[in-house]
Parts: C-alpha cells; structure tokens; sequence
C-alpha cells in the first residue's frame, strides 16, 4: 500500500447560541487514508486545548446536500443560503452544539479528500490483518 499524505484543512464557524448571538470557533478538519471512512473534527474555543468529534466522511458528505445523521450528529443544508452554509449538531451528555458551517470549505476539503481516496473504494485502504489481529488481541 502507497502511503497518503493526510488532508487537513481550517476552517472558521459559529457556535450558534441563540437567533441573535453566535460564538466563533475554529474548526480543524483532518483525514487520513489509512482510516479512509472517517473525518476527525476539532474545535478550538481560545489556544491549544480542542473538544474532537469522529464524523463519517459519507455522513459530511451527504449533510452538503441533504438532511442526514440521527442521534449525535445531524447535518443538514442551510435552506435560503445557496451553497453557502451547512449545520452541523453535535450532542453529548453534555450538552447540545449547533454550529454553523461555510459549505464551500467543507466541500473543498472533502474534494481533496477524495482525490486521495474515491468514495467507494475505502475498504482498498484499510489493513484487514492489522484490523483482525487487533480484534483478536482484544479478546
């Protein structure tokens, strides 16, 4: 197997906290190919210290277009806005985000991800033996 270079990318959202007011955040999108389904995301409040969500690729993906995901992420287009913006919700026991997100960044990231790894061929990218043997070792 070739070796990928990771997709990272930057990107700037609100923390919605009412109709009125938002919060701004940094919000930094990774992919690695050698986990081809998944897409980490990292938000920044001030400084170093990151709150990381695991997000399925599909998932953002699909949200571009269409309301999508159940439980704890939701994602789903900004209705009125073009191709402008997308929301993404993420719960925990803790609490409840709605972030608003410029699509174009996301979709321009997810090309790049994409040019590494088509949709539809991800299982090509995974090491099976590396994936049993740790199953194994597990139990």
């Amino acid at each position: 197997m070739t070796s990928l270079k990771d997709v990272v990318r930057e990107v700037a959202v609100q923390l919605v906290v009412s109709r009125d007011y938002s919060l701004p955040l940094c919000m930094r999108l990774s992919y690695d190919p050698t986990d081809p389904y998944v897409v980490r995301a990292a938000f920044f409040v001030h400084g170093d210290e990151s709150v990381e969500w695991v997000l399925s690729r599909d998932l953002l993906s699909d949200g571009l277009k269409d309301s999508v995901g159940d439980g704890d992420v939701r994602i789903w287009p900004a209705v009125g806005r073009g191709d402008e913006a997308m929301y993404v919700v993420l719960k925990n026991s803790k609490g409840t985000a709605l972030l608003e997100v410029p699509a174009r960044e996301v979709n321009s990231f997810l090309e790049n991800t994409q040019a590494l790894v088509p949709r539809g061929t991800e299982s090509t990218r995974i090491d099976w033996d590396a994936e049993v043997a740790f199953l194994l070792s597990q139990g």
